[in-house]
């Protein structure tokens, strides 16, 4: 394999939280006087930018961090019930033999992530976790783990669920590669071009002749 380090998203990429994301949103969703998602509405959410969903369920970006803080508190109680995406645990287990390192860059706190892995385990696979707070702020952390490991921009890859998780990709100058069982749907994903566009998580594979 090209890459020397593969960084991952966790949300909708690992961790198969989008029915425990809209669960925890509606609870929220009162104290802010915004409405409830139903879950016929998914479908057409997942085509939106991050932009366009704030503006969809009326949510003001200086929520948005308070919104996570309680979000991500609240999942901790349910982490350790939340499944795997099917065949991600054999995939990322085999993946992980062709790299030098494996990392987590999420919104989600550490912690949670840290309880999730070591659940299904695969806490050892995994050399670091790093979290940020903001949903727009991938990008510099992206950058800041290359040089951490002193790689050319073509040596690390990054794995994510949405249209920011590409966005932050491109801006960082990191390939990227989008998996459409996550957030986002292949149609959004396919128009901000990723360098792959992955649909089974054994797809992944391919990934180690290249």
């Amino acid at each position: 394999m090209k890459y020397r380090v593969l960084v991952f998203d966790f949300d909708g990429t690992i961790a198969d939280t989008l029915g425990e994301t809209r669960r925890i949103f509606n609870e929220l969703a009162p104290d802010y006087g915004f409405r409830q998602v139903t879950e016929h509405e998914l479908a057409d959410l997942r085509h939106l930018s991050l932009k366009d969903l704030l503006s969809e369920l009326g949510i003001p970006k200086r929520r948005v961090p308070s919104l996570i803080a309680r979000g991500t508190g609240l999942m901790r109680g349910n982490i350790m019930r939340l499944q795997m995406i099917q065949g991600m645990n054999e995939v990322l287990v085999e993946m992980r033999k062709h790299v030098e390192s494996f990392g987590i860059l999420t919104s989600n706190t550490d912690s949670n992530v840290d309880l999730f892995l070591k659940t299904h385990g695969l806490r050892e696979q995994f050399d670091f976790i790093s979290s940020t707070s903001k949903l727009t702020g991938k990008a510099k952390h992206l950058r800041a783990i290359r040089k951490t490991f002193s790689m050319r921009h073509e040596e690390m890859l990054y794995v994510g669920d949405e249209l920011r998780d590409v966005k932050a990709s491109k801006k960082a100058g990191i390939p990227v590669a989008a998996v459409t069982w996550g957030f986002n749907s292949k149609e959004s994903l396919e128009t901000h071009r990723p360098d792959y566009l992955i649909d089974h998580p054994e797809d992944f594979l391919r990934l180690l002749a290249a």
